[in-house]
């Protein structure tokens, strides 16, 4: 089995309540984020981490991810006559930057049942999980530093994040011990379990798993093995629980900022946050925001 980890999944089959009547006719992963799809971000971090082999888990009325990330000979024909070459290079770029496969989740039945259905893409290998929804700003990609740990420990890696109280109870939350790594003592975590949204006063710790992950192959196994859980969902989380019987799991707390996209005030934030930081925007448009009478 290879060491490597050179594909990366995306979960994109879910309904996206929480966005309607934005969502109703496209996917909740093609809202842009100043002018970027959501989805688009999660890519390019990928990318940047070293992943090129994209495999995107869509569903029914997802369509517009496929064209996004495919060619687009009218569109690149009509810059390119019209001689704007910078948007040319942006639109040329997302398709040319990946190697992307499609497949089908025909009901959104969680997300360890959106991984499974990656299962005859990935292969016998490890690969990573990256969940669109969770943008995270670092200076070495969030992907890259898990994918630093597993390549010490080869090992399952799930990113974590500190959560304050009262705020675990939306999230998986990991009992850990910690372990040095590269000279930090609390960065990198053996987990001991993992608790699928537990009651605040329940919670094992305040650290949290968010939307990345690197898995080896042994996770569908245990994803095949199973009942579903809460709301009738396979969920990764106990899927991940039962791995645990049989090898060591990590969690590595990462450097970066973290921003909920997935929920609209985390998507506001994220929106406001990355305009400041453009070049060609963040002036003026902190220049605005310093007029407001808030």
């Amino acid at each position: 089995m290879p060491d490597r980890v050179r594909k990366a999944v995306f979960p994109a089959a879910g309904l996206g309540t929480r966005f309607l009547p934005a969502t109703k006719a496209q996917p909740k992963e093609m809202l842009p984020i100043v002018d970027k799809p959501i989805i688009q971000y999660g890519v390019e971090e990928a990318l940047q981490s070293g992943i090129q082999n994209i495999i995107i888990v869509t569903g029914r009325g997802k369509s517009a991810i496929e064209d996004h990330f495919d060619v687009s000979f009218e569109l690149e024909n009509l810059l390119e006559t019209r001689g704007k070459k910078d948007l040319l290079a942006i639109v040329r770029g997302i398709s040319d930057m990946i190697n992307v496969s499609y497949v089908r989740q025909k009901e959104a039945l969680g997300l360890g049942h959106a991984v499974l259905r990656a299962m005859e893409l990935v292969g016998e290998e490890p690969f990573a999980v990256v969940l669109a929804d969770d943008l995270i700003v670092a200076e070495t990609p969030c992907l890259r530093q898990l994918l630093d740990v597993h390549s010490v420990f080869l090992a399952p890696v799930l990113a974590v994040i500190e959560m304050p109280p009262g705020a675990i109870s939306s999230y998986g939350a990991i009992d850990a011990e910690p372990v040095h790594h590269n000279g930090s003592p609390d960065r990198v975590y053996r987990i001991r379990d993992l608790v699928e949204k537990p009651k605040p006063s329940e919670a094992p710790s305040n650290l949290a798993i968010i939307g990345r992950y690197v898995l080896t192959p042994e996770i569908f196994d245990s994803l095949q093995t199973i009942d579903p859980g809460s709301g009738g969902e396979l969920q990764l989380t106990d899927g991940l629980r039962l791995l645990l019987r049989t090898r060591p799991i990590y969690a590595y707390r990462f450097e970066g900022t973290r921003y909920d996209a997935g929920d609209k005030l985390g998507f506001l934030k994220a929106t406001v946050e990355f305009a400041l930081r453009r070049h060609d925007l963040g002036g003026p448009f902190r220049e605005y925001l310093k007029g407001l009478k808030l």
